[in-house]
C-alpha cells in the first residue's frame, strides 16, 4: 500500500487538507502524556498515516527517531516497527492524528516492547 497523496486546497476563508478520499479507513487521535510512550509495535494488515498535531511528538520508525514539526505527515507502512512517545520535559501531552488504511483490528498489534507489561 502506498502513502496517499495529501490534497491542499486554498479557500477564501482559509484552506483544508484532505488525507484520504473514498477509502476504507479508521481515524483516531492518539494522545501521549509527558514521559509516556506507546508500545513498540507493528501491524500486518494495515498501514498508518500519522499527522503530528503538536510540537514535542517523538516517533520511532524502523530504528530511527523522528521529531516531526507540527502538521508533518509520517507514513508507517504495514510491517514497519513504530512507537509514539512524549518527552518527560514536554509540559503538555502530545497528539497525533492516525489514519489507518487496510483492515483495522486492535488484535493486529504485535507488541515488541511495552513498559506497561502488555503482550
Amino acid at each position: 500500500m502506498e502513502k496517499p497523496s495529501t490534497l491542499h486546497v486554498d479557500k477564501p476563508w482559509g484552506s483544508f487538507d484532505q488525507f484520504v478520499l473514498n477509502e476504507t479507513c479508521t481515524v483516531k487521535i492518539l494522545t501521549c502524556a509527558p514521559g509516556q510512550q506507546l508500545s513498540l509495535q507493528k501491524h500486518r494488515n494495515r498501514a498508518e498515516l500519522w499527522v503530528a498535531l503538536d510540537e514535542g511528538v517523538i516517533i520511532e520508525l524502523d530504528g530511527k527517531v523522528i521529531t516531526p514539526d507540527k502538521d508533518a505527515e509520517i507514513w508507517l507502512p504495514a510491517g514497519s516497527v513504530h512507537r509514539l512517545s512524549c518527552a518527560s520535559q514536554t509540559p503538555h501531552s502530545v497528539r497525533v492524528l492516525e489514519i489507518s488504511l487496510g483492515h483495522f483490528d486492535e488484535n493486529d498489534i504485535e507488541r515488541l516492547e511495552d513498559v506497561y507489561g502488555r503482550h
